[in-house]
């Protein structure tokens, strides 16, 4: 597998993301209720770092939305393609996703990212970037809180709490276990809210965090592993 370099113009500084990212933020679409949850495919979406060699491996697992069974997978390595800064993390994962995605031949229905979408300081997380730059639909199931203020679920499957920016609701914490930590759902593009937490407890019917999540995760460490043993090979 080859690795994948830093493409050309790409946004070299805090100012000049910051910039592309309200760009792609005014074609954000938020006034459509996206697919249902069942139906079609859905695509995880994961990534793995070695910052020592300026390595990251993304993953893109298609699963069948109605029995979870994998669909097609597909995996790319690329360089870190912008340094670490809060708020603008997609800026160092989109090429080499984008790569990984590219290699399907399946559809990818609709995207399910490990990380957020408009809640996010800016409105403007991994899960909408990724989904303005496709056309296609897509959700944020991030595993930890970021900067929003909420207050604990109910206990049980499906309960959850608004996270909240000021007083909008941007996401939610939603319990996908009984008794287990929530995830922290929010809208990427071209679904409501209620979509993407209708999305993530069908996804979740045994584990905490998705099924998409879960494969994409273990695919993506897989990848880096091997490219970081031909590197060194």
């Amino acid at each position: 597998m080859g690795i994948i370099g830093v493409p050309a113009g790409w946004p070299a500084d805090e100012e000049a993301a910051l910039a592309v990212q309200r760009e792609l933020r005014e074609r954000l679409v938020l006034d459509e209720e996206g697919p249902a949850a069942g139906e079609g495919h859905v695509t995880g979406l994961d990534v793995a770092y070695d910052d020592g060699r300026d390595l990251v491996a993304a993953a893109a697992v298609v699963l069948d939305a109605a029995t979870l069974e994998v669909v097609e997978e597909a995996t790319a390595v690329g360089r870190v393609s912008f340094p670490y800064v809060p708020g603008l993390l997609a800026f160092r994962e989109v090429p080499t996703v984008l790569a990984a995605l590219a290699s399907l031949t399946a559809d990818p229905g609709l995207l399910v990212c490990d990380g957020y979408g408009v809640a996010h300081p800016r409105g403007f997380g991994l899960a909408s970037h990724l989904g303005v730059l496709t056309g296609r639909p897509s959700i944020g199931v991030a595993k930890n809180p970021f900067t929003f203020s909420h207050d604990e679920p109910g206990p049980e499957r499906g309960d959850f709490a608004p996270l909240l920016d000021g007083g909008e609701e941007v996401g939610r914490a939603l319990r996908t276990r009984r008794g287990v930590k929530p995830v922290f759902v929010s809208a990427g593009h071209r679904i409501s809210l209620a979509g993407a937490c209708a999305h993530t407890l069908a996804l979740a019917p045994r584990y905490r965090v998705p099924e998409t999540t879960r494969r994409a995760d273990a695919l993506c460490r897989r990848a880096l592993a091997e490219a970081l043993a031909a590197e060194r090979s």
